[in-house]
């Protein structure tokens, strides 16, 4: 079953990037836990009726990661 893609404001995508990027650079594992929690509650906003987790975020930071 297909999902029609989230339909994000420029400055949430960005917001999006910027975590993506810090998430990268940050060595501690507890932080960067956080910040892929923080990124999961403020997409979550932008997808009602979807459960979204934090490893689902972990995930889309790894798929974007060369693309951003």
């Amino acid at each position: 079953m297909s999902r029609k893609p989230l339909d994000l404001p420029m400055q949430v995508a960005k917001a999006f990037i910027k975590d993506m990027r810090a998430y990268f650079a940050e060595p501690n594992a507890v932080r960067r836990c956080a910040i892929a929690a923080q990124q999961a509650r403020l997409l979550a906003e932008y997808a009602p009726g979807r459960k979204l987790r934090q490893q689902d975020v972990v995930e889309l930071f790894q798929e974007m990661k060369d693309h951003a």
